[in-house]
């Protein structure tokens, strides 16, 4: 493995992409909305096309992805979906921030590992195993990335009174080697469910001191039984509405108070 020297600068940047971008696909400088949310699932997106609700965001030059863009409890929202994995939410993220993001909010469906089913569908991640690859290029080794302790302690206590649980996940870069020895380790470790973006997301808010929200939506026991992956009215979408909306009313009154 090469040394990472972690406060050496990149020679990529993501300003520098985004310039050539712009230029090559003609889109007006200008920034994004300052909350944006990654849609790894695509169901909020979903549901907002066919409620009409979106519009192309004008000033992304994203190579890979769509921003759309849409307001909601008077809030100006960007949303990316099908952002899977944590090189591709991390690529997403960088770029966001360097296109005006101020606040990004992730609400990623995930696995239940835990052995007593949690009592809420929605849990924020305040810790993610890192089982993944792209986070040791933004922080050294650990066993866990965290949420920032200062939007923890702003937004567990709002969020648990409207039915958000707070705890930790496991993050990997193969689902589909999800063992059973595997699952049994992390219950070790107190995790309660398995996703693909956390741990690196919360690496990278670290590095460029960005403020990075991580939501799950357990949805699922990994297919071992039959009408898995249930999600609620609309996938899920107007739970996982409200409760961004939540969070990004949070950290509003908290950076005008």
């Amino acid at each position: 493995m090469l040394d990472k020297r972690y406060t050496e600068p990149s020679v990529f940047t993501p300003e520098n992409l985004l310039r050539e971008a712009r230029r090559q696909k003609s889109t007006a400088v200008g920034e994004v909305p300052r909350v944006c949310i990654l849609d790894p699932d695509g169901d909020i997106v979903e549901h907002l096309n066919k409620t009409g609700r979106l519009s192309a965001s004008p000033h992304w030059a994203c190579y890979h992805t769509v921003l759309n863009e849409f307001t909601h409890e008077g809030v100006r929202f960007g949303i990316v979906g099908c952002a899977v994995g944590s090189p591709f939410a991390v690529l997403v993220a960088e770029q966001l921030f360097a296109s005006g993001c101020e606040l990004l909010i992730s609400v990623t469906s995930a696995g239940i590992v835990a052995q007593r089913p949690p009592d809420a569908p929605f849990m924020l991640i305040t810790s993610a195993l890192r089982d993944e690859g792209t986070s040791v290029h933004y922080a050294p080794a650990s066993e866990f990335s965290r949420l920032d302790d200062r939007l923890e302690a702003l937004l567990s206590p709002v969020l648990r009174e409207v039915g958000v649980t707070s705890g930790a996940s496991w993050t990997t870069d193969a689902p589909y080697r999800e063992t059973a020895s595997a699952i049994e380790q992390a219950r070790s470790l107190g995790i309660t469910c398995v996703e693909m973006e956390a741990a690196a997301l919360y690496a990278f808010a670290q590095a460029r001191e960005k403020q990075v929200v991580c939501l799950a939506h357990l949805t699922n026991t990994m297919a071992q039984y039959e009408d898995d992956f249930e999600k609620g009215e609309a996938n899920g979408s107007l739970e996982a509405l409200r409760i961004i909306a939540k969070t990004a009313a949070i950290m509003r009154a908290a950076s005008s108070g």
